[in-house]
């Protein structure tokens, strides 16, 4: 089986946690470099972050930069041909479903059918505060939200849904999603994150699980998919540790995986083995043209490797 590779695009979120100090002054040509970069690569798709507003209390750490993933994926399949495009993740509880069905719906119409929507409970109150969405049943929200959105991003012109918070029918929105199946991920990684995942997506994103935790975590999707007899595709995902293709000459953090792309390739083959179907890497890099190379060296080497 093959191991599918895909990446959360740099400059469009700047949290201090994962940013590199050149993204500070990037902006729109370098986020279209990469994605066409990643294109080229072979790349299975390109994902954004969600983040309305950063109260300031967590703005040092995560910064205020998140550019709005439906507007940052739309730009970027005008000037990309295959690659994917996710939302990793979508606050869906922050947004009415069919606001949010619009929205998702246009950008896979427009792509040709390349959306993966991938959709989380968040995490910052005052967000949800702000836009009067209910912070402390967001994850009740998030149960229904997902209901609602496989109804308004199905097949129908008139999508109905019936429930405890959100109740339409009779009203129309094209134009339609042109997958008849638009993918929906779920992110996160506590118990209830997990379970969401395994009853109630196409898939599974991690939030920040090291691979010696995966094979647990894997464990309890497959067994609680396999009691509740869910059928149909499911693809499990991780998050690797940054990558550094060849020998770096500066300091790329103890954490990196880096040397030649066998050396790498073998590393990555082990999430294969624990029922992984896609990774998302991350690059350490100086500057866009060393992301840039980066990109194109795990594409032409490294990937090859992975099957």
């Amino acid at each position: 089986m093959s191991l599918a590779y895909g990446i959360q695009l740099p400059v469009q979120a700047q949290s201090a946690l994962f940013a590199e100090g050149w993204e500070a002054g990037a902006g729109p040509a370098d986020l279209v470099a990469l994605a066409r970069a990643a294109d080229d690569a072979g790349f299975a798709y390109l994902a954004a972050c969600d983040h309305v507003a950063v109260p300031r209390r967590l703005a040092p750490a995560m910064s205020t930069v998140w550019y709005d993933p439906v507007a940052t994926l739309a730009h970027l399949a005008a000037v990309t041909e295959r690659v994917r495009l996710l939302s990793h993740v979508a606050v869906v509880g922050l947004r009415h479903p069919l606001l949010t069905a619009k929205q998702y719906a246009t950008l896979d119409h427009l792509s040709g059918g390349r959306l993966i929507l991938g959709v989380g409970a968040g995490h910052v109150r005052e967000e949800f505060e702000v836009l009067g969405a209910d912070f402390e049943r967001r994850g009740a929200v998030l149960d229904e939200t997902i209901d609602a959105l496989r109804a308004a991003l199905g097949p129908e012109e008139f999508p109905e849904h019936h429930g405890k918070l959100y109740d339409f029918a009779g009203l129309g929105q094209r134009p339609r999603p042109a997958q008849p199946d638009v993918p929906l991920w779920v992110g996160g990684s506590s118990p209830a994150a997990v379970r969401r995942a395994a009853l109630k997506g196409d898939g599974w994103l991690p939030q920040g699980d090291p691979r010696e935790r995966l094979p647990a975590q894997i464990a309890r999707l497959r067994r609680l998919r396999e009691e509740a007899g869910a059928e149909g595709p499911f693809t499990v995902g991780a998050i690797t540790e940054p990558l550094y293709v060849g020998r770096a000459g500066w300091e790329v953090g103890r954490r990196t995986l880096t040397g030649a792309p066998e050396e790498i390739a073998e590393s990555l083959r082990a999430y294969r083995a624990m029922g992984v179907d896609q990774i998302q890497v991350r690059f350490r890099g100086r500057s866009r043209a060393e992301l840039v190379e980066q990109i194109g060296l795990f594409g032409a080497q490294v990937a090859p490797r992975l099957q």
